[in-house]
């Protein structure tokens, strides 16, 4: 693998070493039970076109995330920093294709294998870490081709739930080689079976289950509805008609960057959701505490180490931060 440069450089919140970059708003006292308020933004390397889909490897303590429009997964680990992972990772055809043909959205699935949303290639993939080989889980449904899966999610009893926005598409809503109408969510059952779970979202974007895995999150990017929905799971796996949990307007202002996207949630049930401005956190009960303000459009966010650090990929950076609680599934 070719050792790319790296950059660690600490940022204290309120007085950045660059200008655009890093700060806590808080909003309600309880803001600091999960971020401390001399907790740092470190950004541990950039230069990424558009960094995505961070996910840790618990056997062997790295992380792993797509740039998705240079189709290439990378690895951060300390005190080696940043390798290529994989390319390509989400597109296998011949280029040009799109502005996104690489993965997205990665997961580490219940067998410890490498789950990737694939732009370019429309599909839901499996590849086990150690000797290597992708299966495909899912790339149509009832015969047709998805537009290109963002990001995924898998229950405890190995149920999958991901999201296929037109981000990837040639010319995203308007490409000729769109299938389906909708774009949709979609449930892969433990038999591979796929069906379409919410249907009347315009940007369905990321996901994340409830520790209790007895409600689905899905993000909304989109400017006339940044929502968070929250959904309840049904015992067949199929969704309610589902609630918005968070509406994103109420805390937009003017040059605060970025749409709901990347979610994830912690072990108590709060929300931690890219959003306005950066990371937003929110209780299990709606009421947003405040943000982890990166200066940067944020796209996702996940938790790596022992569980209490979150990583955040954040257009062209990758960064991190301590924080005072641990992610669900550490």
């Amino acid at each position: 693998m070719k050792k790319l440069s790296l950059l660690i450089i600490g940022i204290t919140l309120g007085c950045s070493a660059q200008e655009k970059t890093g700060k806590l708003v808080a909003e309600d006292d309880a803001f600091y039970d999960y971020v401390d308020k001399n907790a740092k933004i470190e950004v541990l390397t950039e230069s990424f076109t558009w960094a995505e889909g961070p996910v840790w490897v618990k056997e062997g303590g790295f992380l792993l995330f797509s740039d998705v429009p240079n189709n290439t997964i990378f690895k951060w680990k300390d005190g080696e920093g940043l390798t290529e992972f994989l390319k390509p990772s989400g597109y296998t055809g011949v280029l040009p294709y799109s502005r996104e043909p690489g993965s997205n959205g990665l997961i580490i699935n219940n067998d410890g294998e490498l789950v990737a949303c694939e732009h370019g290639d429309r599909r839901i993939t499996r590849m086990p870490l150690v000797g290597g080989g992708k299966f495909t889980l899912a790339d149509t449904w009832e015969g047709k081709r998805f537009n290109s899966p963002n990001d995924v999610v898998q229950a405890s009893n190995g149920t999958y739930y991901f999201t296929d926005p037109p981000y990837g598409l040639p010319k995203q809503q308007d490409s000729e080689s769109r299938e389906i109408d909708a774009f949709g969510v979609y449930k892969i059952g433990v038999d591979g079976s796929v069906e379409m779970v919410v249907s009347n979202l315009n940007r369905p974007n990321g996901v994340a289950l409830s520790p209790d895995e007895k409600t689905l999150y899905v993000t909304q990017s989109d400017f006339k509805a940044p929502y968070i929905m929250a959904y309840t799971i049904q015992d067949d796996g199929s969704l309610d008609e589902g609630k918005v949990f968070f509406d994103a307007k109420t805390i937009m202002k003017p040059g605060l960057m970025g749409m709901p996207d990347g979610i994830k949630v912690a072990r108590d049930g709060t929300i931690f959701s890219t959003g306005p401005g950066g990371v937003m956190i929110i209780s299990p009960e709606g009421k947003f505490l405040g943000r982890i303000e990166t200066g940067q459009p944020t796209a996702n966010c996940a938790w790596g180490d022992d569980g209490s650090v979150l990583y955040m990929t954040a257009d062209d950076f990758l960064m991190r931060i301590q924080t005072k609680t641990v992610g669900d599934g550490f």
